[in-house]
């Protein structure tokens, strides 16, 4: 008999480990509007200079980039232009999250009214050691389930004949997890926790 005739069983194993995220992204808006488009964009591009210069609060160069500019006209109901909303995204990357209430009181305080905090996300910097984790596990529930099947039906669960890693979904933010973006004398941030899970199928000779 080959071996690709010997029998054999397949399983599934699921790692999860949770880890604290140590970075946050940070995607802020400054919003002008005037009965024309250029002193909307003279004005934007004025407190967008200003807003960036919360690299000063921890960001590095490399860290932040314009990401959005728009110009959209403002139509009365019966379709006239009454003046032009210009929008500029500015995305920054901050590697200490104790420092993002800072951040954002401090673009607060250098766009005024104008700013829109448009997204808060956090993520884990490094997960490989975390990932490391999940995936031993993943491999040790895969093992105990065919130990299961095989002492079950009374044979001898034999070398592993394949593995295969299921492809990844990335961290999950648990629900608890929050930024409290109201303008309070120091904005809290909340990162909570992120689950990453790793899954794998493990094929095992029997016999």
């Amino acid at each position: 008999m080959s071996s690709e005739d010997s029998p054999v069983i397949t399983t599934q194993g699921t790692g999860i480990i949770t880890g604290a995220p140590d970075t946050v992204t940070i995607v802020l808006g400054v919003q002008t509007q005037a009965a024309q488009a250029a002193p909307a964009m003279a004005e934007n591009a004025e407190l967008a200079n200003t807003l960036i210069q919360i690299k000063d609060q921890g960001v590095d160069d490399q860290d932040i980039t314009t990401t959005n500019l728009s110009v959209q006209p403002n139509y009365q109901p019966a379709g006239t232009i009454d003046g032009y909303t210009v929008t500029n995204q500015v995305q920054a990357t901050l590697r200490d999250i104790a420092r993002s209430g800072d951040l954002i009181d401090a673009a607060a305080g250098a766009a005024g009214d104008a700013i829109r905090v448009q997204q808060l996300t956090f993520s884990i910097d490094d997960d490989s050691d975390l990932r490391a984790q999940a995936r031993a596990e993943a491999v040790a529930e895969a093992q105990a389930q065919a130990q299961q099947i095989a002492d079950a039906a009374g044979t001898q669960l034999g070398a592993v004949q394949s593995i295969t890693e299921n492809p990844d979904t990335g961290a999950t933010p648990f629900p608890q997890a929050r930024a409290m973006t109201d303008r309070a004398a120091s904005t809290p941030i909340e990162p909570g926790s992120q689950e990453l899970s790793v899954s794998v199928s493990v094929t095992y000779k029997i016999g």
